[in-house]
């Protein structure tokens, strides 16, 4: 099933970032500064910046160890690397509503895996454009 951006937005209150980055001039910096700024809860996922703080959260190695539900799972991890995650997305409990592969993010298999457990997606979209667009 597919999502209506604006709608999914405005429905959530938590969102992980997948591959959030700690350099501001990184969309996977601003986009996620960015809801943080306009009242979402930003749940920063990267292993690679474990031990760090970014919107006002620890950063978490994985998806499985956020102590929290979310209602979208924000993506800026490479297509090719989406196989690798599908796992844990579908391991969170409890699933999140939606999974959003931000703008040049693409992996039809794994969007088609998450649709088939009953997670909408939205593709090819950039969460802060949406926003604004609210």
């Amino acid at each position: 099933m597919n999502e209506d951006p604006q709608a999914a937005l405005a429905a959530a209150r938590v969102i992980a970032v997948l591959g959030a980055h700690d350099d501001p001039s990184r969309p996977a910096f601003y986009v996620p500064s960015y809801l943080n700024d306009h009242g979402y809860r930003v749940l920063p996922v990267n292993p690679g910046r474990v031990g760090v703080q970014l919107f006002g959260e620890p950063v978490t190695a994985t998806l499985a160890e956020l102590a929290v539900p979310v209602d979208i799972v924000d993506v800026f991890r490479p297509g090719h690397a989406l196989p690798g995650h599908l796992d844990d997305l579908l391991a969170m409990k409890p699933l999140p509503r939606v999974v959003w592969f931000q703008s040049g993010v693409a992996n039809a298999q794994v969007a088609a895996s998450l649709r088939a457990a009953g997670i909408a997606v939205v593709e090819g979209r950039c969460a802060m454009v949406e926003h604004r667009r609210l």
